[in-house]
C-alpha cells in the first residue's frame, strides 16, 4: 500500500462496458475514484459494502432502493449493504468518488489497464 499516490498513477479497472474505477484500498475502507461514458448504464447490482459517493463531474441518476434522483456535482448518496442499486451517466458521462466498507475485494478481480488520466481531476492547462 503506497501512501502518496497521484489519481492518474492508479491503473484503472473496467468494471462494466462504459465504467473504470481507479481503487484506492486502505486497510478497511475502499475510495474508487469512477468515470462514466455518457449515458451508459450501471446495472441494477448489490453488494456487502456499505458506499457512500459523491458526484464530481457531470451527472449521474442514481436509483437505490427503487428511488431515483438525478445528482449533479457535489450531489451524494448513501447505499446500505446489500441494498439494490444502479446509476445512468447523463448525456456529458460522470465521475464519482465512492467510498466501500469494507475494502471492495471483488474489483481485484476486474481486467486491468495501465495508468492514465481519469477524467477528473482535469490536466492544468
Amino acid at each position: 500500500m503506497e501512501t502518496f499516490r497521484a489519481v492518474a498513477d492508479v491503473p484503472p479497472a473496467r468494471i462494466w462496458d462504459g465504467v473504470l474505477a481507479r481503487p484506492l484500498n486502505g486497510e478497511r475502507v475502499t475510495v474508487g475514484f469512477v468515470d462514466i461514458d455518457p449515458n451508459v448504464l450501471v446495472p441494477e447490482h448489490r453488494h456487502e459494502n456499505e458506499q457512500i459517493g459523491f458526484v464530481q463531474r457531470g451527472s449521474v441518476t442514481m436509483t437505490i432502493a427503487g428511488e431515483s434522483r438525478e445528482l449533479s456535482i457535489g450531489g451524494t448518496y448513501v447505499i446500505p449493504s446489500q441494498v439494490p442499486h444502479s446509476a445512468k451517466a447523463g448525456a456529458s458521462g460522470a465521475s464519482v468518488v465512492d467510498v466501500f466498507a469494507p475494502v471492495r475485494a471483488d474489483w481485484d478481480k476486474a481486467p486491468r489497464l495501465k495508468p492514465s488520466p481519469a477524467r477528473w481531476p482535469e490536466a492544468a492547462r
